[in-house]
Order: C-alpha cells, then structure tokens, then sequence
C-alpha cells in the first residue's frame, strides 16, 4: 500500500475532535510513508489532514476541479496539485491513484466520494480498504440507515463486509496493516 486516499470535509467551522482527527490520521500517514491523495482542498478537514502529512515530511497530491481553484480554496503547497475540469474526472484520477479510501466526517461531497467507490468494490471494479472514521459517532445514523437498506434487502449483509468503521485514525491503521482483500463477492442482484 503506498497511498491513502482521504475524503474530508471542507468545513473551517467544526468542533476541535473532528480537526484534531484529521492531523493525527495526517500524521500517521506521513508515519507510514503513505502518500496522501486527497481532494486539493487548503480549507477544512482536507487543509488540516494534508498540513500535518507535510509536517511529519510526507507527500501529498490535491486533485482539484479548476472551479474551486478559481475560488482561492486550493492548497498550494501540495507536492502536485492535479486540477481538473469536472468533479467526476477528479473523482475518477482520486480513485484509480489511491490503494485504500478513508472518509473522514464531510458533508454531501464526502458521502457522495465514499458511495461511489463503495459502489465500484460491489460491482468487482477494485478490492481496496474503504473505511469511515466515525468520529464522535457522526456516522451512527448512516450506519443506521444502511441497517435499514439491508433489512428491506436492497443491500446484502455480506455488502457491509466492504467497509469498516473505525472510531479513530490509529484504528483505521491498524485495520489497514492488517487488510487482507475478500474474496469476489456473491452477486448483489
């Protein structure tokens, strides 16, 4: 594994835990000599995360809709900084550089990035980590309603075997030194 791939929120007004969650899981990955891939983001969790992977002398790449970057919201002092032209060519270069993906707390974005390679694993197109970092619980009433979806059989138990939750950024660590790809799925049909 040599590159993590975080969605974050990019959000300047959270509470403390959500910024401190994301300089620790910054700094585990500079830890590990990951480099991080991320949505090229100076605001928000995305800033915070990507700061502290050049603080522990790690390396990141932003990839970016020109969009934003026109709105000042890029971080420039990534070691590359992709921009793109549309979010779903962003999308595309994010996941098909990342080895694993970490959805930090965000918003319509964050979840949005999550589903769609959450979709690709279902659908065989990788076999990466996908993990969400729950923290203080911001997941719960997802989580709830994927429990919900599976009791009404839109989605199938051994689909939630395609994420992980983890409570903090050293857990989602370990889970990942200790991922082991599952076997092809049954169909989800």
């Amino acid at each position: 594994m040599n590159s993590i791939c975080v969605y974050a929120s990019s959000s300047d007004a959270l509470e403390d835990r959500y910024n401190d969650a994301a300089q620790r899981l910054g700094t585990l990955i500079a830890h590990h000599k990951h480099t991080l891939i991320y949505g090229g983001g100076g605001i928000g969790l995305m800033g915070v995360c990507a700061r502290a992977v050049h603080a522990g002398e790690g390396h990141v790449v932003g990839v970016i809709p020109k969009k934003l970057v026109d709105l000042e919201l890029a971080y420039q002092e990534a070691d590359e900084l992709i921009v793109t032209t549309t979010m779903s060519e962003r999308k595309g270069i994010m996941a098909e550089k990342a080895d694993a993906f970490i959805a930090l707390p965000g918003g319509f974005g964050t979840l949005e990035e999550m589903m769609e390679v959450l979709v690709l694993k279902q659908l065989w197109y990788h076999r990466k980590p996908c993990i969400f970092l729950n923290i203080n619980g911001i997941y719960d009433h997802l989580l709830s309603f994927f429990d919900a979806l599976t009791k009404a059989q839109f989605i199938k138990e051994v689909h939630k075997k395609q994420y992980r939750i983890c409570n903090t950024p050293e857990e989602a660590y370990a889970y990942l030194d200790t991922y082991i790809p599952e076997p092809v799925h049954e169909k989800w049909f």
